[in-house]
């Protein structure tokens, strides 16, 4: 409905404004909303308010000038002026009826549009260091960003799924030498394990692989380990790198690189496992060290240094991020040769440019907020639009079991896992209530209300009504009650306010499909489904749908029913939840 209204205004627009010299393309766009009181119609339209200066009218004479130019459609009843120039239409009064019928005859694509064709978007989420099982406040990560790609997918957009492994750097190394001590341990060695090592059960298990695959082969002389963790005086950070150095020294390159794969393997396996059981599944996962093989890394520094882009302090190489509207320079290449983790995002960024991709969006956690203006400054030296890129962060996760807060830390092991989190309350709760809340808010996830079966749980409210109207044609069936099908079915039976005002909120599905995805919003998809679903369920409890002495009155409910169900599972599907059919 409200493309078609789109349709008419810029016919109208177009042909108003011919004589009235360039305008912006911006000032064509219809805006065109909802009315919040049904008495002024049903859609209205601020565009003469916002045309009438630049073509020196008055708006409420624009107005009448665009009404006056408006396309017949046997959509629209009326159009009047309303107040100092809104232009209101009044919709015939089959009109959502015959969007009924449409629900029913596009399914799953009902509400899907091209808006997006032409361009290209690859989503980078989650992107956790593999160095742990993922916790809670990675589940949010998933659940957004799987989210967010399916309404771009909706919408038109070409999009690409991305992971970015960060399997090199010294917290690999940490998890890498963990896992060593706890093998040590398991071979007779009595080390201390630091605090600040990796604690969780994860390590312990690799340990115990990496002894049944190879004995004691990766076993060695720890006197000089054991001075360095022995050292209570030592800086605990300083001393870990020690730790680190020592290890590998005593394991050479190749003994170290076993434990490392062993322990990367591990994890990632885990955790692609993990998301594939929550229902994400990245199309590619991308090996940072593969930024090095590739020679992506020395490409990048290559391009700036002939842009004059990178000097040289201190036996650093610096990148004037400044001049690209950083707050300071960054570090690209250390004193002993190392490149930084700028270099790295830097380089990836500009190789996924490479691969073609118009639009970069990254999916982080709110204290990367730091991370948005240096990364465009690399992507700018470089000669790209800095607007290519784009970050949403997302805000933390306080998981509450009762009153008590749950504590998460990848170190000390003390946190709650998405697998413990998806055990206890379930995919769909999970998908749901991670993107019930915007990404930009603090969630405080409530497990009790997750699980529960009542009305105050929105997933749970919203999957009844679905299994409602599946349990209706079940009935249906076993009773023999003949159904003609939605296409031969009376549709102007439909009178009474609830069935208007369900379908009403039906049609509104393609305008909330497409503001989620601009607004990158899944939230508003969560909360169009509930409103939707207290609407059917407003509707079912008033009006007897299986009436026994009106065939055309119990297939035009029957119809109404249908269209909710299939516009219910449309919005699950895009949140990645299941709209069940038995609850």
């Amino acid at each position: 409905m409200r493309a078609q209204l789109d349709f008419l205004l810029r016919e109208a627009l177009a042909d108003v404004t011919a004589n009235h010299g360039p305008l912006d393309p911006g000032d064509l766009e219809p805006q065109i909303e909802r009315t919040r009181d049904a008495r002024h119609g049903d859609f209205t339209s601020n565009v003469a308010l916002r045309l009438a200066k630049k073509l020196s009218l008055k708006p409420r004479d624009l107005a009448a000038d665009v009404i006056a130019a408006l396309p017949d459609s046997p959509l629209v009843a009326a159009t009047e002026i309303a107040g100092p120039g809104f232009i209101n239409f009044r919709l015939v009064p089959g009109a959502y009826q015959e969007e009924l019928r449409l629900i029913l005859e596009d399914g799953p694509s009902y509400g899907c549009s091209e808006h997006g064709a032409g361009h290209r978007i690859i989503v980078e989420y989650v992107s956790a260091n593999p160095t742990g099982p993922l916790h809670v406040g990675h589940g949010r990560h998933a659940a957004y960003g799987a989210s967010l790609a399916n309404l771009l997918r909706a919408t038109g957009h070409e999009v690409h799924e991305e992971y970015y492994v960060n399997d090199a750097g010294r917290q690999m190394d940490i998890l890498a030498a963990s896992v060593w001590l706890r093998y040590a341990q398991h071979v007779g060695h009595d080390l201390p394990f630091p605090g600040n090592c990796y604690q969780g059960g994860y390590v312990i298990e690799v340990a115990e692989a990496l002894l049944r695959e190879h004995g004691k082969a990766l076993d060695g002389d720890t006197s000089k380990l054991a001075q360095i963790l022995a050292d209570t005086s030592a800086e605990p950070e300083r001393q870990l790198d020690l730790m680190i150095a020592e290890i590998k020294s005593m394991l050479g390159e190749k003994g170290f690189a076993i434990v490392f794969e062993a322990a990367l393997a591990s994890v990632l396996g885990d955790i692609k496992s993990d998301l594939e059981e929550f229902g994400v599944e990245p199309q590619h996962w991308y090996s940072e060290r593969g930024l090095v093989d590739s020679g992506a890394i020395a490409r990048t520094l290559d391009l700036l240094t002939t842009k004059n882009m990178l000097y040289n302090e201190d036996g650093a190489k610096w990148f004037r991020a400044s001049e690209f509207g950083d707050e300071k320079d960054r570090v690209v290449v250390r004193e002993n040769g190392a490149t930084t983790y700028f270099a790295s995002d830097i380089a990836y960024h500009f190789e996924k440019r490479e691969r073609g991709f118009t639009h970069l969006l990254d999916v982080l956690g709110s204290d990367h907020h730091g991370y948005v203006a240096r990364v465009r400054a690399g992507l700018e030296a470089m000669g790209e639009q800095n607007e290519c890129l784009e970050v949403r962060l997302v805000q933390f996760v306080t998981l509450y079991r009762g009153r008590q807060k749950m504590q998460m830390s990848t170190r000390s092991g003390e946190y709650v896992t998405l697998r413990q989190l998806r055990e206890e309350v379930g995919n769909d709760a999970a998908r749901f209530f991670y993107v019930s809340r915007s990404n930009d808010q603090h969630l405080d996830f409530d497990l009790e209300l997750a699980k529960s079966h009542s009305n105050d749980n929105p997933v749970y409210y919203i999957q009844y009504a679905h299994a409602r109207v599946a349990s209706m044609l079940s009935r249906m069936q076993e009773e023999n009650i003949a159904f003609g099908g939605p296409a031969g079915a009376d549709l102007t039976r439909l009178t009474e306010a609830a069935e208007h005002e369900l379908m009403v909120a039906l049609s509104r599905y393609p305008e909330q499909v497409h503001l989620a995805a601009v607004n990158r919003a899944p939230q508003q998809i969560a909360h169009y489904l509930r409103d939707t679903a207290a609407a059917f369920h407003a509707c079912y409890n008033s009006h007897r749908v299986l009436v026994d002495d009106d065939a055309e009155l119990r297939d035009a409910r029957v119809s109404l029913a249908l269209a909710t169900q299939q516009i219910i599972r449309n919005g699950l599907t895009l949140l990645g939840v299941a709209a069940p059919t038995k609850m």
